[in-house]
């Protein structure tokens, strides 16, 4: 399986510089979100997370039902609790696995709902086994789908979480994956050391879960990264070079 995959992933790697940028404006109802005074402090992050344009590039709308899967403070849970409104709904969802790991953040997403965000709740699930409640418009994942073949997680297959995504999703839905850029062609090699992946590989295994890539954003580059530093390096913290890219279920 995995030379097949490598081998997808080379030519992957050919034909990506025939995908367009994907840059869209900025919605006004995402820009009245990021600009919310209720996110407090977490408006120091918006200069290098980008936050608006990476909301904008998943397509969310007033009314969707969203997934922050591993949502951290719940950092972007809070504009997506503001974009979907009364009519939508933000699922945070954390494997059990990365719960362990990330605590208090856990037990802190589930107080959201009483701080503004009545609209968002937590749901407490195995790795192996990613599920939502009710059929969902966008998934979104940020620094995280290289965890999951890792020791720590179980080694899961990520093919078979992103059937899992596939699964949860509507028709037309959106899989939205940013992550930390590996060099190309390492594969999965970095993902446990430098908390990295080849987008390559990304591609080809959400791709072959039934997926339709349908571009990138590049607003989370950063050519001064060798690729080659752990991301949690101080010379690189909050700057690493980042692939933002968009996948859609057929509909």
């Amino acid at each position: 399986m995995k030379p097949l995959i490598l081998a997808a992933c080379a030519a992957a790697a050919l034909c990506a510089g025939a995908v367009l940028e994907a840059a869209p404006a900025i919605p006004a109802y995402v820009k009245a979100a990021v600009d919310d005074k209720g996110r407090g402090d977490d408006r120091e992050a918006d200069a290098y997370r980008h936050i608006a344009e990476v909301v904008a590039f998943s397509g969310v709308k007033p009314g969707d039902k969203v997934v922050d899967l591993i949502p951290g403070s719940g950092y972007f849970t809070k504009v997506f609790s503001k974009i979907v409104g009364p009519k939508g709904h933000v699922y945070m969802v954390w494997p059990n696995e990365y719960a362990r790991e990330a605590q208090p953040d856990p037990i802190k997403n589930q107080a959201l709902a009483k701080q503004g965000y009545p609209n968002t709740s937590v749901i407490l699930q195995p790795a192996a086994a990613f599920a939502t409640p009710e059929p969902v418009d966008l998934v979104f994942t940020v620094q995280n789908y290289h965890d999951y073949p890792d020791k720590f997680m179980g080694k899961l297959d990520p093919v078979a979480f992103s059937r899992q995504v596939y699964k949860a999703l509507k028709p037309g839905g959106v899989f939205l994956v940013v992550d930390h850029t590996a060099e190309a062609g390492s594969g999965l090699r970095d993902t446990d050391t430098l908390h990295r992946i080849d987008p390559a590989i990304v591609k080809t295994e959400v791709e072959s879960a039934g997926f339709r890539f349908e571009g990138e954003s590049k607003v989370l580059k950063n050519p001064a990264d060798d690729l080659k530093k752990v991301v949690f390096d101080k010379a690189i913290r909050h700057h690493t070079d980042q692939f933002i890219y968009r996948f859609r279920k057929p509909k």
